[in-house]
């Protein structure tokens, strides 16, 4: 028999514990995850757990409440990344977690979505629907970061190669180069029609995750025109977000970026770089094909039900209408505005 309840504070450690112990645990699952969600953004952590009648955890499933002003909630497991989902032991365990959450997002009004980084048999019976058309990708790494230079094609090496050419030069941090980074990510979230998240955000990532986490930037003539942030987990280093400034794009200082985050990961000896997501076939997709990374498909699961309407689907049109009347605001407005929007933004 199994217990199902609400995480705690004092399960977190043990939480922590279970996710680096399970073979497919991420950084997302972790409790600083949740941790950084609630300090920037105020959303409420909904977590539970599976204990056996010793107390040992049998699984876990890591949710965040969304609930925007005047519009009916969403369980997201997890919100702002790839990935959350359940981790569990077997399927008695994750069965009983789905059935738990099921009852209180139907007594609630709620609406429910998993993220997942591996399909799942069990989420099909219990009556929700998946998408996977968008991919991680993921480069295994070799044991040193000269034999992944050795490995890329003489193309590819030239690209990393200019921008250092051009007097460029990669630098790794964490909290001191935030505001570098965070300068860079506001203009290219600007151009790109999107609200930005806030800067309270990434702080609380950087703060949360520790030395785990670190900030990349690349520099041209004392300026930033480019930048990461990397999260390492287990034997993965994971790249939630990068930017570069358009008008340098020429220079190509996004590949001095990832080469700087790829060295990093091989000279600390882990064995994946996770790129983050992309849509097959388009230009971020082709990017990431080119350094050697191969498309893991993402499940990302909602209840089939008649509350599932209450989703807001854009249509392709009318986003791409809405990025072109953001990317126009002044600069200064998007940056204020966009953080108040984008934390009610799960994606």
């Amino acid at each position: 028999m199994l217990t199902i309840r609400d995480a705690r504070e004092e399960d977190w450690e043990r939480w922590d514990s279970y996710v680096l112990s399970h073979g497919s645990g991420g950084p997302y699952h972790l409790s600083a995850w949740h941790h950084s969600v609630r300090k920037a953004y105020g959303h409420a952590c909904r977590s539970v757990l599976a204990e056996d009648h010793d107390g040992a955890i049998r699984g876990i499933l890591p949710l965040i409440l969304i609930r925007p002003p005047l519009i009916r909630g969403s369980l997201v497991s997890q919100p702002f990344c790839d990935y959350g989902g359940i981790l569990a032991d077997d399927q008695e365990a994750t069965g009983c977690l789905i059935a738990h959450v099921g009852r209180l997002v139907r007594e609630r009004g709620l609406h429910f979505e998993i993220r997942s980084r591996v399909p799942d048999e069990m989420l099909d019976r219990h009556a929700f629907r998946s998408t996977s058309n968008k991919a991680r990708m993921v480069l295994e790494l070799p044991g040193s970061a000269e034999t992944l230079w050795n490995s890329l094609k003489s193309k590819l090496r030239s690209q990393i190669r200019r921008p250092l050419k051009e007097g460029m030069e990669f630098q790794m941090g964490t909290g001191e180069l935030l505001d570098e980074f965070y300068g860079v990510f506001c203009r290219n979230m600007h151009n790109l029609g999107s609200p930005v998240h806030s800067r309270k955000w990434i702080q609380a990532v950087l703060d949360f995750f520790g030395g785990t986490s670190k900030v990349g930037i690349v520099k041209y003539g004392g300026k930033s025109v480019a930048g990461g942030v990397i999260i390492g987990c287990r034997d993965t280093v994971s790249l939630p977000w990068a930017s570069t400034m358009r008008e340098y794009n020429h220079l190509s200082p996004n590949m001095l970026l990832y080469w700087g985050f790829l060295e990093h990961a091989c000279n600390n000896g882990f064995r994946y770089f996770d790129f983050g997501r992309s849509t097959p076939d388009e230009g971020t997709y082709s990017f990431k094909r080119q350094w050697g990374a191969e498309p893991h498909a993402l499940y990302w699961y909602r209840e089939r039900a008649d509350t599932h309407q209450g989703y807001v689907q854009t249509g392709g049109m009318a986003r791409a209408m809405l990025e072109r009347v953001w990317s126009r605001l002044p600069l200064g407005v998007a940056n204020t505005v966009g953080p108040l929007i984008r934390g009610y933004i799960s994606l």
